[in-house]
């Protein structure tokens, strides 16, 4: 008995009029006075949109204006995270309805500008839309001197216009001399028309040319710019046994230096090529360890993804190695001397070569 029951929808129920459906939702549409936003169905029903994109559109338009909608503000204000909310409002950006662009203030310091519309397709059609308008109007502007040349029609629609009582006729026959000096640019009539003949014609081209090549402007703002794809991690022209295991160990050993550099049996076995790459480019263990584990954001949350990420970005040079001839000690005087073998001297070699020849002579 002491689950308290809402009677009040139960008695809506009973003044809404007309029959109500036997299944699906009842709506109770109580108008709002204060404090209310307006949104279409373009956007609580978008096909494209997840409930979270759709959620948060409603949420930032019933901010005001000026109000901060980055996503920290966002995690901040709701209890949604941030993985989510960033997720949203890429939705947003991807079907219009949000945009934000990165601005230089005066003072130097860079902020973000947010940008939402409440109807980004309607951009596009009311622009479309609203330049026939103008153009019509400038015409009619323009063709407005060509009538107001003829003033002789003017008065004739006052006595039309008068079939009313008697006073108004009475009016009539005293206004009838006023119109007296219209009769002058009667005269004038004849010398005006030919301009009158070719004015007509001439504006409607001019007017008529901008409606076919009027220059058109989206203003939806773009989608999102697709990312490009990751670099791939370095391998080694060959992998061998002795570089898989002094890879593995390094890479297992990174937890003793940072805990938070643990990586998974799996992970480890994954980013051995990459190691082996810096191996074989005459790095040093130790350089590699400070190279992955140094200036790293605290707290490092996906540890595989950044020691790949360093390992990618921050490869080193290939070694150009200069390739040395060795010392050799010759065998008939024993100086020493450099060649790619062991054996005699050019002055031995020279010296034996002269005492065949003395020989054989």
């Amino acid at each position: 008995m002491d689950t308290q029951q809402n009677t009040a929808l139960t008695r809506a129920l009973t003044e809404i009029p007309g029959p109500l459906p036997a299944r699906g939702v009842i709506h109770i549409a109580i108008r709002h006075t204060d404090r209310f936003t307006v949104v279409g169905n373009d956007l609580a029903q978008h096909p494209g949109l997840s409930t979270a994109a759709v959620g948060f559109a409603v949420r930032i338009q019933s901010l005001p204006q000026g109000t901060e909608v980055g996503i920290k503000a966002l995690a901040a204000r709701f209890p949604e995270g941030e993985k989510l909310i960033a997720s949203a409002l890429r939705e947003l950006e991807t079907h219009g309805y949000l945009q934000r662009a990165r601005t230089r203030l005066p003072n130097g310091r860079i902020v973000t500008r947010t940008v939402f519309c409440n109807q980004p397709t309607e951009l596009l059609r009311t622009r479309v839309a609203a330049a026939p308008p103008q153009q019509a109007s400038a015409a009619r502007q323009f063709r407005a001197p060509v009538p107001a040349s003829v003033p002789a029609p003017a008065p004739a629609p006052a006595p039309a216009r008068a079939p009313g009582p008697g006073p108004a006729l009475a009016q009539a026959p005293a206004r009838g001399p006023a119109p007296a000096p219209a009769p002058k640019p009667e005269h004038h009539a004849p010398e005006a028309p030919a301009p009158q003949a070719s004015a007509p014609e001439a504006p409607v081209p001019e007017a008529s040319t901008p409606q076919d090549h009027a220059p058109f402007v989206p203003l939806v703002p773009p989608p999102t710019a697709p990312k490009p794809p990751r670099p791939p991690l370095p391998q080694p022209r060959e992998l061998t046994p002795e570089l898989e295991r002094i890879s593995t160990a390094l890479l297992s050993d990174l937890h003793h230096h940072s805990p938070e550099f643990t990586l998974s049996e799996e992970h480890v076995h994954k980013l051995v090529p990459g190691v082996a790459a810096w191996l074989e480019r005459d790095t040093h263990p130790d350089a590699i360890r400070h190279a992955l584990t140094t200036n790293a954001p605290e707290p490092v949350k996906y540890p595989y993804q950044f020691v790949k990420h360093r390992l990618t970005v921050l490869l080193p040079p290939t070694a150009h190695r200069t390739t040395v001839t060795p010392f050799q000690t010759c065998d008939g005087c024993e100086r020493a001397f450099r060649a790619p073998t062991p054996g005699p001297c050019r002055d031995c070699r020279t010296g034996h070569a002269h005492e065949h020849q003395q020989a054989a002579a």
